[in-house]
């Protein structure tokens, strides 16, 4: 079985100008922080950028965002990054708002293949991404589309060469999601192992979900 281990630089190629890029991370617990800094130093630009928040900005996913990498922000919050705020304000970031269970959804629906997904249309909070109005069982709902990225960056506590993932605890958070709704999934580890090693009933993302995996320490097994 081959390795999926590469550097980080041969994972970032397909990171281009424009692309859709989804990531893990809750502010910096569970964010693929070598890979963004890695994007970062690659000078991509016009990137969607999709996720929970968006950190804070100088630190993880925010770091994208103060350089001035990101047109279009599709996320559930921006205040821990004033920045972003400042950008929108400003209108030089498009931004478009979620709740964070819709978006999580949304994200689940398009990594199993569902085209939407149907919500309330009386729920409270702005909804900026303009669903179709339809009515199920008596009640106004809107369809909302599924979402995919071209690449989503993840974090995990551990990976085997094919790139079965273990998180760990809380910095699981939105990953699994994005692994899963992304044409191509890189995976940042703390460690990898062989096959065959890590525990399976702690795998939370199948290896086949991911297509490259990196290391923070930049070694290989």
């Amino acid at each position: 079985m081959l390795s999926k281990l590469v550097t980080r630089e041969q994972a970032v190629e397909y990171v281009q100008n424009g692309s859709r890029l989804m990531h893990g991370g809750f502010g910096t617990i569970g964010s693929p922080a070598l890979l963004i800094d890695t994007i970062l130093q690659k000078g991509v630009h016009s990137l969607t950028l999709i996720g929970i928040d968006t950190g804070y900005p100088q630190v993880g996913i925010g770091k994208l965002i103060s350089h001035r990498r990101v047109r279009h922000l599709i996320t559930t919050h921006i205040g821990s990054n004033p920045e972003a705020g400042q950008q929108m304000m400003d209108g030089e970031l498009e931004v478009t708002f979620y709740s964070q269970g819709i978006l999580a959804e949304k994200i689940r629906a398009g990594g199993v293949g569902i085209p939407g997904i149907v919500v309330d249309a009386n729920m409270g909070g702005e909804r900026t991404g303009g669903g179709e109005p339809v009515i199920v069982a008596g009640r106004p709902c809107l369809i909302e589309p599924a979402i995919t990225a071209e690449v989503g960056i993840v974090y995990a506590k551990q990976a085997d060469t094919y790139g079965n993932l273990v998180y760990d605890k809380t910095a699981r958070n939105l990953n699994p999601l994005v692994a899963m709704a992304s044409d191509i999934t890189i995976a940042e580890v703390e460690e990898i192992v062989p096959v065959g090693e890590l525990d399976p009933e702690k795998i939370v993302t199948p290896g086949i979900f991911v297509d490259w995996i990196v290391t923070r320490s930049g070694g290989s097994l």
